[in-house]
């Protein structure tokens, strides 16, 4: 009886030295393994999903690219080569005429120098009804040559009478030479 004891408690024992080796070496590391392969697909599949929104994203991009290439393209022609500021003076003179402005002052500043452009400050005057003084300015984006506007302040006359006084400071581009600079 003994010995059938000892040959149940061996058995036992060479079951559960099995069932545990078979935990230990095989099952644990599998269940390792299977949570590593579940985390990789998650990460690919939010790579996935990422990339897809990228690629909407990117259409989207691409067509605002095609936007602002079709702005910039008359960029360079908006720049011209030679200073020709008096011309261009008379120019925003006669719009300012167009639109009815008055008490109209028209100052070039010094011109400030570099190697690429060369820019000339201007400071403008004038008085008109507001919705006149915007359609110039409307007008002057409009002019084939590139004018910035830095600064406008608009003041309504104490009379109330609908007049509103612009004071603005705009700045003229144009192409330095070779050497100049």
């Amino acid at each position: 009886m003994l010995f059938r004891e000892r040959q149940q408690l061996t058995i036992c024992v060479v079951a559960g030295v099995i069932v545990g080796g078979f935990v230990l070496f095989r099952y644990l590391p599998l269940r390792r393994t299977m949570k590593a392969v579940r985390q990789t697909k998650a990460a690919q599949t939010l790579t996935i999903a990422k990339g897809t929104a990228d690629n909407k994203q990117l259409s989207l991009l691409e067509e605002q690219l095609l936007k602002l290439q079709q702005k910039l393209e008359n960029y360079e022609a908006n720049i011209p080569g030679q200073r020709d500021l008096g011309a261009f003076l008379h120019r925003i003179a006669d719009l300012m005429n167009e639109h009815n402005l008055s008490e109209q002052v028209i100052e070039p500043r010094k011109e400030v120098k570099s190697e690429e452009l060369n820019c000339i400050p201007v400071n403008m005057q004038c008085k008109g009804k507001l919705d006149k003084i915007f359609e110039f300015y409307r007008r002057l984006q409009g002019l084939d040559r590139l004018v910035r506007i830095e600064q406008v302040k608009l003041t309504n006359d104490s009379d109330y009478d609908g007049q509103v006084s612009m004071e603005a400071r705009a700045v003229i581009y144009y192409r330095a030479k070779v050497g100049q600079g």
